[in-house]
């Protein structure tokens, strides 16, 4: 398994590199383990060198956030396969099998993750990628085993593999090739929502995204930002925009983007009103740094839609989740109604 590098990127996370790593080095026998330094300001680096010898260590010098630090890391990373696992991750015997076995069998995969499991709730599928990624024609994520907050209990339901139009962060397979072709995470994402948008470019560029539902790991979730923080909020809404801007196809797009603006108005209101009025906030300036880098992202569109497929399509959600899930109390992914999504039916007959 020397083709295979498995990459940590670790920023002040000592705590959960030596609870998390020891089961990853037990676990992963042929694969290279790496943890990538986003300038760290504790003592990790030091540790490290200490308590796990075997480990390479990439010092980035600098915290370029989350995707551009996996940018830079694997510039330095010689493999055939990544695995990007973040260090709060726990991962079981053999996880490492069956998503290589999938991609090995099929070479218009270009990605996939393992089944994602609530490390604190073993029974439950955790919020970042559940049983794999879609998301609604306005752009809104899901996953199945997770719509918005809610959580379904694993009972085996989502055990296959499948397509999936993206695949978590938290724990992601992709062939370095693929990575290096599409360029790579969008860097101005920061963090949040930049598998997404990685994923969502593969597919416009004619590969695949699966879900491999026969490996399991578990997932803490929350440990950079907590989800109450109102930057983790200015995140997710600007990197919302961005992620819709760039990969939606031309058909529909100004109409769908207005209506995700007025519903990121509703949720500002709520949040003024109901909630934290910090996050009001946080989308209202997530809002004005998109418009304020339009540009910026106009260009990155006009380059994603040159080379565009639009393989994905199928795979959208063709009903509003928003609507479904507040309105209609649509609260699993088996309540959603996939009759028009055609890649989506063609994957349910191949099961």
């Amino acid at each position: 398994m020397s083709n295979v590098a498995i990459v940590i990127l670790n920023y002040n996370g000592w705590n959960f590199l030596q609870t998390f790593l020891p089961g990853v080095l037990a676990h992963s026998a042929g694969a290279t383990v790496y943890v990538a330094d986003n300038g760290s300001t504790d003592d990790s680096v030091a540790r490290l060198r200490v308590d796990f010898p075997t480990v390479n260590i990439l010092e980035l010098g600098h915290n370029y956030g989350f995707a551009e630090g996996y940018n830079q890391a694997l510039q330095c990373v010689n493999a055939e396969y990544y695995v990007l696992l973040n260090s709060d991750v726990e991962v079981t015997p053999g996880w490492l099998a069956a998503p290589l076995t999938l991609l090995e069998m099929h070479p218009q995969v270009a990605a996939c993750q393992p089944k994602l499991l609530d490390y604190y709730h073993r029974e439950r599928f955790e919020y970042a990628g559940a049983a794999g990624g879609y998301l609604d024609y306005l752009g809104y994520p899901f996953c199945r085993g997770r719509l918005f907050q809610t959580l379904e209990t694993d009972q085996g339901q989502h055990d296959d593999n499948r397509p999936v139009l993206w695949a978590t962060g938290a724990c992601l397979f992709i062939r370095a090739e693929a990575f290096h072709t599409v360029g790579g995470f969008d860097g101005d994402f920061f963090a949040h929502m930049e598998e997404v948008d990685l994923c969502w470019r593969l597919w416009n560029r004619g590969l695949e995204v699966w879900y491999c539902g026969e490996s399991v790991v578990y997932h803490v979730g929350g440990g950079t930002l907590h989800k109450s923080n109102p930057h983790k909020a200015f995140l997710n809404f600007r990197n919302g925009l961005a992620l819709m801007y760039k990969n939606h196809p031309a058909e529909g797009l100004v109409r769908h983007f207005l209506a995700r603006l007025i519903l990121d108005g509703v949720a500002g209101i709520k949040f003024l009103f109901f909630d934290n009025p910090a996050e009001c906030w946080a989308v209202v300036r997530a809002h004005g740094n998109f418009y304020w880098h339009f540009r910026s992202w106009h260009r990155k569109r006009v380059q994603v839609q040159a080379n565009a497929t639009h393989a994905e399509a199928g795979l959208l959600y063709p009903h509003s989740l928003v609507y479904d899930y507040f309105l209609k109390g649509k609260k699993t992914f088996a309540q959603l109604n996939w009759r028009k999504s055609t890649r989506y039916a063609e994957a349910e007959m191949a099961r």
